[in-house]
């Protein structure tokens, strides 16, 4: 198939874009590692009994315990693949630093770099190995607020319920738990919880056991005033619901939806406090400064474009039916074009490896035109120069 799609012949030495050896890591890591990078999840139980206290500023004592978040591998396969097994995974050691030092320190890891080398991915593959359940994502735009990463509550959705069952009590017919036999209209159920939903951040500061991962995507998308309207809340591990609090004296406790699918939580007087700090991951394209009070309570991290090794491993776990010589094939001709065209994205390498694994035989003359589509340059204005 490389030679029908007339990939070029390798003219590279078996070293990566940064000259490492294309070998995996040593298996010889510091023990002070929790999070590995191999790409297998640590057994149960492992990880809990890994991880040290927290710092004594970042010890939260929020409760009772909920029971562990839902898995999600489908999401985590169809994101990263099946999980790796045997096969080595290519890691970068500075990545699994900063990953583990904020696991250690309890902050959030904000991470910059250009679009499409991985950001996102690193949080999913986090959450994998390390078995801390499914990933809750905030993907951020220019309209986000605190308030919606920490809950929304339907007012007019209850209202209008309300009003419906007023009519329907009205009408004289009968309720479906007055039973006739069938035929009677649905009432909603109108108390305040069915009407509150916790957002993905608000999901994360629930008392869990151990960390939930939390994707904070694109920040730099925000609105100017939210990373400082964030402080708070990554500072003091919690925060209020007014509309709980308010009803806090006749109803204590109210169990509201969360965001995990068909996932519930009681809040007790409209109080949230973590139990332990969620591992949050924010991303950047370096669009814009953040202020610095919000830089100081984040560990920094600019990510790197993958190199030929990240690049290799990438397309292997999607598509572990191809061989290594073809894997490397395409890999160095994705490079090549990357060095020659401009800035490309990893998952453009990855809608290649699939059109040359899908059956569909293109032949070479059509092959490079199907690759010039494929491959379109995120900066054409800078190639262009």
């Amino acid at each position: 198939m490389a030679d029908e799609l007339s990939m070029p012949p390798s003219s590279g030495n078996g070293t990566g874009s940064s000259g490492a050896p294309d070998q995996p890591p040593s298996a010889d890591r510091p023990a002070w590692w929790i999070y590995r990078g191999t790409g297998r999840p640590l057994a149960e139980g492992e990880l809990a009994a890994a991880l040290p206290p927290p710092p004594p500023w970042r010890a939260f004592d929020g409760g009772p315990p909920l029971p562990p978040p839902p898995d999600d591998e489908r999401d985590f396969v169809r994101r990263l693949g099946p999980v790796a097994g045997d096969r080595p995974r290519y890691a970068d050691r500075e990545e699994i630093d900063i990953v583990n030092t904020a696991l250690l320190l309890r902050r959030p890891l904000l991470i910059t770099g250009e679009p499409g080398v991985g950001k996102s991915t690193l949080a999913y593959r986090v959450a994998r190995e390390l078995g801390l359940g499914r990933v809750l994502r905030w993907p951020v735009s220019s309209r986000s607020t605190l308030r919606e990463g920490l809950y929304e509550y339907d007012a007019i959705g209850r209202a209008q319920d309300a009003a419906a069952a007023r009519q329907l009590a009205r009408s004289g017919r009968p309720r479906p738990d007055e039973g006739d036999g069938g035929g009677a209209e649905p009432v909603a159920d109108t108390g305040l919880g069915n009407y509150l939903q916790l957002g993905a951040l608000g999901t994360a500061l629930l008392p869990y056991e151990l960390p939930r991962v939390l994707l904070i995507d694109e920040l730099d998308k925000s609105d100017i005033d939210l990373p400082n309207d964030l402080l708070d809340v990554f500072e003091e591990g919690e925060y209020r619901i007014p509309e709980l609090v308010r009803v806090g004296a006749r109803q204590p406790v109210v169990t509201v939806h969360t965001a995990d699918p068909g996932g519930t939580a009681e809040i007790v007087r409209g109080q949230v406090r973590c139990r332990a700090f969620p591992l949050i991951f924010i991303t950047s394209n370096g669009e814009r400064d953040f202020p610095p009070a919000f830089l100081r309570r984040c560990l920094l991290y600019t990510m790197k474009e993958p190199d030929e090794a990240r690049l290799a491993d990438m397309v292997s776990a999607h598509f572990s039916d191809r061989s290594d010589e073809r894997t490397r094939q395409l890999v160095r001709r994705f490079l090549q074009y990357r060095r020659s065209q401009g800035r490309l994205a990893a998952d453009q390498l990855l809608n290649a490896a699939y059109l040359t694994s899908s059956g569909r035989h293109i032949p070479g003359d059509e092959w490079e035109r199907v690759l010039d589509l494929v491959w379109q340059r995120l900066n054409p204005e800078a190639a262009a120069e």
